[in-house]
């Protein structure tokens, strides 16, 4: 399986059926009660690693909701790493989830702040910056702007620690994937434009997705958020460096996790709030063509070539070699 390249299916395991009893060790609830949307579930471990830069108004309004809605419903751990001129966060964004969010929600969240000059968004050294503070035996690779229905992130973190059992078969195998896209490939992803009165009714409706009127299907593949075994993330080289501000690194990560491990993806939505997008979230970046050189490099690379790139790139051997405390 782990010999296949990304465009092919077999490359990951399809999770078509999810089961109650594949949450409950996590949430330890019936799920099948109409109060569970109001419960505050154990996600203890797993740290969610969110890299940012509020660039426009819409980025703030999202960076609020995703972690008002993590904070309220999970007991975890987020760290977000900021790399700005000056905090936008600190400024904006944190007074609006010290008025939203109760003292022990707060207690899950590290900011970090990294004063730079720098225009260039370096996405993938960001989130490696993070990576390498995690000490949860699951990490969340996770957009700014990204929501998820809430059984998908206890079911995920379940799926990697606990294994999955296919209900369709008679065998009593488990398949633990190192990696696990809580959403489906093609038009599982809905596009959502919304308003600062729409987001505030989904906030105190106790994140009803059928508050968001505009919204379409779009096509998912590979981005957005993906939980990750952390010593298996680690391993394999978290997010390549060289791949600098927007463009490819999602294939690639796929690609490389898809050949030298086990990849699971669930036939469930992501939910994605829209935004302005500047040259550091689009195609018109000045690192795009490098960006597709270094792609073309690895997707050609074989499984053997590939784990030796990996164990000797230089920026992860310098990681790698840095203690964790």
């Amino acid at each position: 399986m782990t010999e296949h390249a990304p465009e092919q299916l077999d490359a990951e395991t399809q999770i078509e059926k999810l089961t109650p009893d594949i949450i409950a060790n996590v949430i330890r609830q019936d799920v099948t009660q109409p109060e569970f949307l109001s419960q505050r579930w154990d996600l203890e471990d797993c740290t969610f690693i969110i890299p940012l830069r509020i660039e426009t108004e819409d980025r703030l309004r999202n960076i609020v909701v995703t972690l008002i809605y993590l904070l309220r419903n999970f007991n975890t751990k987020v760290i977000v790493k900021e790399v700005d001129k000056h905090s936008e966060f600190e400024k904006c964004a944190m007074p609006m989830l010290e008025a939203a969010l109760e003292d022990f929600h707060l207690e899950g969240l590290t900011h970090i702040f990294e004063q730079s000059e720098e225009h260039t968004f370096h996405r993938t050294k960001i989130i490696n910056d993070m990576l390498w503070m995690v000490d949860t035996p699951v990490t969340c690779n996770y957009d700014c702007d990204i929501l998820l229905p809430k059984t998908s992130y206890p079911y995920s973190v379940n799926m990697i620690m606990k294994g999955w059992k296919d209900p369709n078969s008679e065998s009593d195998e488990l398949y633990y994937p190192k990696v696990v896209y809580p959403y489906g490939r093609g038009m599982y992803q809905a596009q959502i434009k919304t308003t600062d009165e729409e987001v505030t009714k989904f906030i105190n409706e106790y994140f009803n997705f059928e508050v968001f009127q505009n919204w379409r299907p779009y096509d998912a593949k590979f981005g957005f958020v993906q939980f990750f075994d952390t010593e298996t993330y680690k391993e394999l080289g978290g997010e390549n460096e060289g791949f600098v501000s927007y463009g490819y690194e999602d294939d690639e990560r796929h690609y490389r996790f898809a050949m030298l491990t086990n990849v699971a993806r669930m036939s469930e939505r992501v939910f994605h709030l829209e935004h302005a997008r500047s040259d550091n979230s689009w195609f018109n970046n000045p690192h795009i063509e490098n960006n597709r050189k270094l792609w073309e490099k690895l997707k050609s690379c074989k499984r053997e070539e590939l784990k030796f790139y990996y164990e000797n790139v230089g920026y992860a051997k310098a990681r790698r070699a840095i203690p964790v405390t």
